[in-house]
C-alpha cells in the first residue's frame, strides 16, 4: 500500500488522501484481529427529513439534513420479521447479508430455522406477501429488501453505515446507473444523500432517500479510495441487521428521484 500517492491538494479532506501509508499502518496496528463497529446513521420514521448521526455524545446524536462523502461499499441485504414492529429492537427471524441466501437462527418461526433458504424462492420474499402496520395485506414483500451503504465523510477514516429501506432502492439504483452511464465508479465521486417526505399507497408517511454527486475525485485519489474499500470490505460485509427499526414498509415500485 505504500506506493499510493500522497495527494497535495485533495478534492475532499480525508486522512486517506493526505497520508495513506500512515492510515493503513494505524488500522493494522489498532484493529489487529478486531472487527470495527461502524457508526450507524438512521433514516427517521414518519417522514422526517433529517438523519440521526452518532456524535461525541452517544445519547445525543447529531441531526443533519444531508450526508456527503465517498461511498466505499454497497450491497443488498434482506431481513424478515414475523411479528410486526412494536417498538423493540429485535433481531430478524431470518436475514441475508448478501441478498441471496437467508439464514435463520435456531428456534426462529420459519421452516428452515437453524438453516438457510434461497432468497429467490423464499415464500416471504415474493410480491404480495407484505403486511402494513395495521395488519392489512399490501402489494409489497413480507421480507424487507434493503441496501447497505458505507459512506466516508470528510476528516474521517471509518465510514458511517446507512441502511436504505425498500422505498429508497429505486433512487439508489437510478443513481448508480447514472454513474455507470458516465463511466464513473461509485468510490470515484463525492455522493450526497438527502431525505424527502413521502406517503405510501396506504397513507403512511415515510422518509425517502435521494442521491446526487457533488464532485469527482482525481485520478490519483480514486486508487486510494479503492485501497481503503478493499481494506475494510471484510468488516463492512459482516455487519448484522440487528433491529426492526432498519427499513420501512414495503411499497410499490416508484419513479426515481435525484438531488438537483
Amino acid at each position: 500500500m505504500s506506493n499510493l500517492p500522497v495527494i497535495q491538494n485533495p478534492t475532499i479532506n480525508l486522512p486517506m488522501l493526505n497520508n495513506p501509508s500512515e492510515v493503513f499502518e494505524i488500522l493494522e496496528e489498532n484493529m489487529a484481529g478486531a472487527t470495527p463497529e461502524f457508526p450507524r446513521v438512521k433514516v427517521p420514521s414518519g417522514g422526517g427529513i433529517a438523519f440521526e448521526v452518532p456524535g461525541d455524545d452517544p445519547e445525543n446524536p447529531d441531526s443533519v439534513k444531508e450526508l456527503e462523502g465517498v461511498v466505499l461499499d454497497h450491497f443488498p441485504v434482506n431481513a424478515f420479521w414475523k411479528q410486526k414492529f412494536s417498538g423493540e429492537n429485535n433481531p430478524p427471524d431470518c436475514s441475508s447479508v448478501d441478498g441471496k441466501i437467508g439464514k435463520a437462527p435456531e428456534g426462529a418461526p420459519v421452516k428452515w430455522a437453524g438453516g438457510m433458504q434461497d432468497c429467490k424462492t423464499c415464500p416471504f420474499n415474493q410480491w404480495g406477501t407484505g403486511v402494513d402496520q395495521q395488519g392489512n395485506p399490501t402489494n409489497g414483500k413480507a421480507c424487507k429488501n434493503m441496501h447497505q451503504l458505507f459512506i466516508l465523510r470528510e476528516n474521517e477514516v471509518f465510514p458511517v453505515q446507512l441502511t436504505l429501506p425498500p422505498t429508497s432502492m429505486p433512487n439508489w439504483t437510478a443513481y448508480t446507473a447514472r454513474l455507470s452511464g458516465k463511466l464513473k465508479r461509485f468510490y470515484g465521486v463525492v455522493t450526497k444523500v438527502k431525505l424527502k417526505k413521502a406517503k405510501s399507497s396506504g397513507g403512511i408517511d415515510y422518509s425517502e432517500a435521494i442521491f446526487g454527486s457533488s464532485k469527482e475525485l482525481s485520478p490519483e485519489e480514486i486508487p486510494a479510495m479503492k485501497a481503503l474499500s478493499d481494506q475494510l470490505k471484510g468488516a463492512m460485509r459482516k455487519v448484522a441487521i440487528d433491529n426492526m427499526t432498519e427499513g420501512s414498509e414495503p411499497s410499490e415500485p416508484q419513479a426515481a428521484e435525484e438531488i438537483m
